[in-house]
């Protein structure tokens, strides 16, 4: 009786255990582990190492979202979001993606007003934002913002290396450039082992005409960061311009070749990671343009678009492949595909045909700036000087030309007297156009009119 009284009593405890919740009852799902904010940052850097920087952004906001109030979090994500710019192409996304890196910087200042580091970041990518904004008040007003942005910095931290560093790229922008090179050579002497350090060294050596200098300083930062492919195409680059420059034919096309090396490696390295980045195959086609080989040039940039067919700026570069090559019918599709936006049938036409791996895409039209004045400037141009009384694209090089001649590109020279022309070229095939037949003599045969 005893016992039984006993295993009632303990029933009893069970079931109300179980009613309070101080007993779980058995087989539920086993709780999910909560991932810490340092998990996240830490995934975000093996991310950034290895090159995948939209992984890195990813694994950055969630580290955000889990520990909302560490300003160094917003920090690192602000400066890993600047950085991810640089394999951007379209001008409109690289903006969009420092609004982003601008408001993360922000809101590592609003949480620690005191912090060196988070000045720093918000000084680099209101700098690198600069870059992309067209020249005026706007433009000075960032400038002005990251260079107060980097002073407060090293108030607050003398020993800041990276502020050291973005600051000598703000006063490279300002064309600070002596100051520049002694704030980096400080940001240098006191650590040498980041990879932003040489990165800006590069950059200020390049200001300075120093290009065989700012290559070396590349392959340091490369070795610190080798998957960071916009290292690669900055180094490539360099070894371009001095190719550009050399007066030898043969040290020029080994410098061509060198050139070519490192654009590859950076294709190679984004293979391996499974980034479809197009921006290797573009700095591939300049290369060869400025070679000459205007035929693998073409077939690169076509790569591009099987990337990202719906970029307006790879039709324009392939429209002026096209011009030089002299295969003008073909130009005037991409450079349309471009300026005036296409359709998914006519994105086809415009790449020169669509492949097994190319993608119809709807193309929306580039906006005038200085990176894409050019496009139109060439396309008028072709539209011009192919128009014929039968075929007259005339009044849609006009509709161009007018575009251009009301910017403020229109003060370039070159782009200038190519307006001229287009208009000239135009106005005589108006007036052939209006022109009355001379009357013909009975009995005689007519001639046929020159235009």
């Amino acid at each position: 009786m005893f016992f039984l009284v006993v295993l009632i009593l303990i029933g009893v405890w069970l079931i109300r255990s179980v009613q309070q919740g101080d007993v779980k009852p058995l087989f539920l799902p086993t709780p999910t582990p909560t991932r810490y904010a340092t998990s996240y940052t830490l995934e975000g850097d093996a991310h950034f190492t290895a090159g995948q920087l939209n992984a890195a952004i990813t694994a950055y906001n969630e580290a955000t979202r889990v520990d909302p109030n560490n300003a160094e979090v917003w920090a690192q994500l602000s400066r890993v979001q600047t950085y991810s710019t640089a394999l951007l192409i379209r001008r409109e996304d690289i903006l969009v993606r420092l609004d982003e890196a601008i408001a993360s910087a922000e809101k590592a200042i609003e949480i620690n007003p005191d912090s060196s580091y988070a000045h720093a970041v918000y000084a680099f990518a209101l700098n690198w934002k600069a870059s992309y904004t067209s020249a005026g008040r706007e433009q000075q007003d960032l400038l002005n913002k990251s260079q107060l942005s980097a002073t407060r910095a090293l108030q607050l931290d003398n020993s800041n290396t990276l502020a050291l560093a973005f600051y000598a790229e703000v006063l490279v922008d300002q064309q600070q450039w002596t100051q520049a090179l002694n704030q980096i050579q400080q940001a240098l002497a006191q650590d040498s082992s980041l990879m932003d350090v040489h990165r800006v060294h590069a950059y200020v050596l390049e200001s300075l005409g120093e290009y065989a200098l700012a290559i070396e300083a590349y392959d340091r930062a490369i070795a610190i960061s080798p998957n960071l492919t916009f290292l690669y195409l900055r180094a490539g680059a360099g070894y371009r311009r001095l190719a550009f420059e050399s007066p030898n034919e043969e040290v020029q096309k080994s410098l061509f070749e060198k050139s070519l090396e490192y654009f590859a490696q950076a294709a190679r390295i984004n293979e391996q990671l499974g980034v479809q980045d197009p921006g290797p195959y573009l700095s591939i086609a300049r290369t060869y343009s400025q070679m000459g080989e205007f035929f693998i040039a073409i077939r690169n940039v076509q790569k591009t678009i099987e990337f990202q067919p719906e970029n307006a700026v790879f039709y324009g570069e392939l429209g002026m492949l096209y011009h030089k090559n002299r295969n003008y019918e073909t130009g005037i599709l991409a450079f349309k595909c471009a300026i005036k936006g296409c359709n998914e049938e006519e994105s086809c036409d415009g790449r020169g045909g669509c492949g097994p791996s190319d993608r119809p895409s709807v193309v929306e039209p580039v906006s005038l700036s200085a990176a894409t004045v050019y496009y139109f400037d060439v396309y008028a141009s072709e539209l011009a000087a192919l128009s014929t009384p039968r075929n007259n694209k005339c009044p849609e090089a006009l509709e161009i030309a007018r575009i251009v001649e009301t910017s403020e590109y229109i003060s370039d020279p070159n782009i200038a007297a190519d307006m001229v022309v287009v208009r000239t070229i135009c106005s005589s095939l108006e007036e052939s156009l209006n022109a009355t037949p001379t009357p013909q003599p009975t009995g005689t045969v007519e001639s046929t009119p020159t235009p």
